[in-house]
């Protein structure tokens, strides 16, 4: 992969071109990077006051009812977005799905325990827990084994 940058100050503002000759995993990374850094910061509501949250501190987000909240190792806060909206623009390499009602960060998560009828109970570092349903099972042993084989 070749990198090149063209410094000019009468570029007004940044713009990043990829060519390619199909989309790879590095490749989406590189986009999702990208498109995070748009993104940035969640605001969420505790009370009245409202937090400017990173979503690498988000340990997880749940749905309950209409009311979307994302767990942070400073408490759980209420956000605006909508579990779909928040599943779009997060990057996928560190935020899946486990469930209709979460979204989790793998880097927050600390282990797994199989648990009834073919679900897992996904353990955060921070002691918290949810269950994956079996629909997201497949899903989420697929981009573990995906983020094993890049590390080596």
């Amino acid at each position: 992969m070749k990198i090149l940058i063209d410094l000019d100050p009468r570029n007004e503002e940044t713009t990043v071109t990829i060519h390619c000759k199909e989309i790879t995993p590095d490749i989406q990374e590189i986009l999702e990077y990208l498109r995070k850094n748009e993104t940035g910061i969640i605001v969420g509501k505790d009370g009245e006051n409202q937090h400017l949250i990173k979503p690498d501190d988000v340990q997880f987000f749940r749905s309950e009812g209409d009311t979307v909240t994302a767990a942070t190792p400073e408490g759980i806060f209420k956000v605006k977005e909508k579990l779909y909206e928040l599943e779009q623009s997060l990057p996928s390499h560190r935020f899946i799905r486990i469930s209709k009602s979460v979204i989790a960060n793998l880097y927050a998560m600390s282990h797994f325990e199989p648990s009834f009828n073919g679900t897992l109970c996904v353990h955060f570092k921070s002691g918290e827990k949810e269950y994956a349903s079996r629909h997201y099972v497949g899903r989420i042993k697929e981009i573990l084994k995906m983020s094993r084989r890049e590390k080596k």
